[in-house]
């Protein structure tokens, strides 16, 4: 029976498009949203989660990081996806026939210059994936998708104008989730710790907290923080730092973090992405 993997959209999307990248092996499993996406593996039909959690265009992916931490799933790799954006319309449609372009508003987001210089009027869709498939069965020449070529290919559109990101670096970070985590230390790279915690409430308190993590020399590439329950007072942080727990600095790291938060838990332990550096 062959393994699967379960992304958010639909067939053909950038969730798709990094399932066939880092498991091309795996049985690719779409869902309609990331919590369907993330129970599908908690109740066994899916071996892992492909979930995208930040874009260097655009920035974090909304709802993401409410997420991770209750989902019961544990980040065991991450991959990193350049997206190109190209504009796909139905057969036979020239560009200059087209009015209007659908997508996801992330994607959108990351063409705004191609849009104005082209006088496109954005439709902001569910998804990268849906739109080309809503384009494919609309049949108007005047609304085209913006999305990848996988989905162009998958819902018989023509490619009207290739690699429209307004920016060359444009890339995805995601993150595979599975429901047990993997803590052995894999390969000779560097190994990449995930975690959210929250801070005591006492003064200063991030500020002694990631004290920690300077002065053992562990770095920090990320430290994000979102509100838990709607509240202004309720603050939580998530971090990757590199280096594994079991690796003397960040443990002493680990525990210094310790005494100044009320709570912490480790999402995954994992081996950084060769694209990350």
């Amino acid at each position: 029976m062959t393994a699967r993997i379960a992304f958010q959209g639909e067939p053909g999307a950038y969730s798709h498009q990094a399932c066939r990248q880092a498991h091309p092996e795996m049985e690719a499993v779409a869902c309609p949203t990331f919590e369907d996406a993330i129970e599908t593996v908690r109740r066994g039909d899916a071996e892992l989660a492909m979930l995208p959690v930040e874009n260097s265009t655009y920035g974090r992916v909304a709802d993401i990081h409410h997420l991770l931490p209750e989902s019961g799933l544990h980040i065991i790799a991450e991959t990193f996806v350049r997206v190109h954006a190209n504009l796909l319309g139905i057969r036979g449609t020239r560009i200059e026939d087209v009015e209007a372009a659908m997508s996801h508003t992330v994607l959108l987001g990351q063409v705004r210059g191609f849009l104005a210089r082209h006088g496109l009027r954005a439709i902001t869709a569910a998804d990268t994936a849906g739109s080309a498939r809503h384009v494919a069965e609309a049949k108007d020449p005047k609304v085209a998708a913006l999305a990848s070529e996988l989905a162009g290919e998958i819902y018989g559109l023509e490619v009207l104008a290739r690699h429209v990101e307004d920016r060359a670096h444009n890339t995805t970070r995601f993150l595979v989730m599975a429901r047990e985590p993997d803590l052995r230390r894999r390969g000779e790279g560097v190994m990449m710790t995930t975690f959210v915690f929250r801070v005591r409430n006492i003064p200063a308190a991030l500020y002694k907290a990631m004290g920690g993590f300077a002065t053992n020399g562990v770095n920090m590439t990320k430290l994000e923080s979102y509100m838990v329950d709607g509240s202004f007072s309720a603050t939580q942080f998530y971090a990757d730092i590199e280096g594994h727990p079991d690796d003397a600095n960040v443990r002493r790291a680990l525990e210094e973090l310790d005494y100044f938060t009320s709570s912490m838990a480790l999402l995954g332990v994992y081996p950084a992405d060769r694209s990350r550096h």
